[in-house]
C-alpha cells in the first residue's frame, strides 16, 4: 500500500508542478494587475503600464515571498519530501484559493461526502442483494426480464445526466424538490423534523443518481454468481441428500455468492464517500468530489494533493476492508 501511496502522489505531485498556471503564476497575475491599477492611476498612461505588466516580471523578493507562501522552492524533489513530511504529521498546507488550511476545508466538506455514501451504500446493499437472488432464482421469469430492462436502461444513463433530467422536471417544472445544495438557508431555524425533512427533501435528487449506475452492477454480479453457484454439483449433492431447497440456497449458494461482493465492498466504499464532483456540480453540493474539481480548475495544488492524499488513503482502507470481508465469508482465505 505504501509504494502505491508514494508513486500515485509522486506523479501527481510533478505534474502539478509541471503544468503551468500555478499558485506562483496566479499570484503573479494578481500583483501585477494591482500594479497596474496603481501605475495606471499615477501615471494617468494606461496603455504604458499595460505594456509592462505584459513584460514585466515579479521581484525578486515577491517571488521569494510567493515561493516561501507555498511551500516551492527550486528543487522539486525537495519540496515533494517536504509536503510528505507535513502530510504525514497532518498539515496539508493553505489553499491558494480560499486562503485557509486545507486540512480545515477537508473536514468541513468530508460530513456531506460521508452522509451520501453511508446512505448509498445502504440503498445499494439492501436492495440489489436481495433484487440478485430474486432474479437468479426466477431467471428468465417475467420478474427477471422486466426488472432487467429497468436496471440496464438506468445504467445507460450517466448521473450527472440523470440529475439535469431530474432537476428539469421534479425541482424547475413542478417544483416537488429544491433545485440544489446540502440544505436550504433557514435550515438553522427549523425545528428538529423540520431539519431532517429538509435534508431528506435535498438529498433525494442527488441520492437517486448517486444510486442509478450502482445499481445493474451489483445486482447483476450477485444474479450471475447466484446462478453459477446454484449449478454447481455440491448443491445437486445437498438436495440429493435431503437438504431442503431454502437452506442450499441461502446457506451455501448464497454464502459463496458474497465473495465476489466482499472483493467490491472495500472499492465501493472508498468510490462513494470520495464523491462524485459531476454530481456535486449539478446539485451545487460541497463536497468532497466538488472541492478537488474545482481545485484543479483553479491550480490550487495543495489542495489537489491533500484530496488525492485522502483518496489513496480511502483506498488503501477500502482495499483492506475488502480482504477482511473475503476472509469471513471466505473459510479458503486465512491471514497468516
Amino acid at each position: 500500500m505504501i509504494p502505491t501511496f508514494l508513486v500515485i502522489t509522486i506523479l501527481v505531485y510533478f505534474l502539478c508542478r509541471t503544468v503551468p498556471g500555478g499558485p506562483i503564476e496566479r499570484a503573479k497575475e494578481r500583483i501585477m494587475m494591482a500594479q497596474l491599477e496603481e501605475g495606471s492611476q499615477s501615471s494617468g498612461s494606461y496603455s504604458d503600464e499595460l505594456d509592462k505588466f505584459a513584460t514585466g516580471e515579479l521581484s525578486a523578493e515577491d517571488k521569494a515571498d510567493l515561493m516561501a507562501q507555498y511551500n516551492i522552492t527550486d528543487n522539486p524533489w525537495s519540496d515533494y519530501f517536504s509536503w510528505l513530511g507535513r502530510t504525514l504529521s497532518g498539515d496539508l498546507g493553505i489553499s491558494a484559493t480560499y486562503n485557509e488550511p486545507v486540512t480545515k476545508l477537508i473536514i468541513n466538506r468530508m460530513p456531506i461526502s460521508i452522509f451520501y455514501g453511508i446512505i448509498s451504500m445502504f440503498f445499494i446493499y439492501g436492495i440489489c442483494v436481495p433484487l440478485g437472488v430474486i432474479k437468479a432464482l426466477k431467471n428468465e421469469s417475467l420478474i427477471d426480464n422486466a426488472s432487467s430492462f429497468f436496471v440496464f436502461v438506468a445504467y445507460a444513463i450517466p448521473g450527472y445526466a440523470f440529475g439535469a433530467i431530474l432537476l428539469v422536471y421534479f425541482a424547475g417544472q413542478w417544483q416537488w424538490l429544491p433545485l440544489g445544495g446540502f440544505v436550504s438557508d433557514q435550515y438553522d431555524s427549523l425545528s428538529f423534523w423540520g431539519k431532517i425533512s429538509d435534508l431528506l427533501q435535498h438529498a433525494i435528487l442527488p441520492m437517486s443518481c448517486y444510486l442509478i449506475g450502482s445499481f445493474a452492477f451489483m445486482t447483476m454480479l450477485v444474479k450471475n454468481t447466484m446462478l453459477d453457484n446454484l449449478s454447481y454439483d455440491y448443491i445437486r449433492t445437498a438436495l440429493a441428500k435431503g437438504v431442503p431447497y431454502k437452506k442450499a440456497v441461502f446457506k451455501h449458494a448464497l454464502d459463496n455468492s458474497l465473495i465476489p461482493l466482499a472483493t467490491h465492498f472495500g472499492n465501493s466504499i472508498s468510490i462513494i464517500i470520495s464523491g462524485s464532483f459531476l454530481i456535486e456540480k449539478v446539485f451545487n453540493i460541497e463536497g468532497f468530489g466538488l472541492l478537488g474539481f474545482n481545485s484543479l480548475e483553479s491550480r490550487d495544488y495543495e489542495v489537489v494533493m491533500g484530496v488525492l492524499a485522502i483518496s489513496c488513503v480511502l483506498q488503501m482502507v477500502g482495499n483492506l476492508l475488502s480482504d477482511i470481508c473475503v476472509a469471513y465469508v471466505d473459510p479458503r482465505v486465512k491471514f497468516d
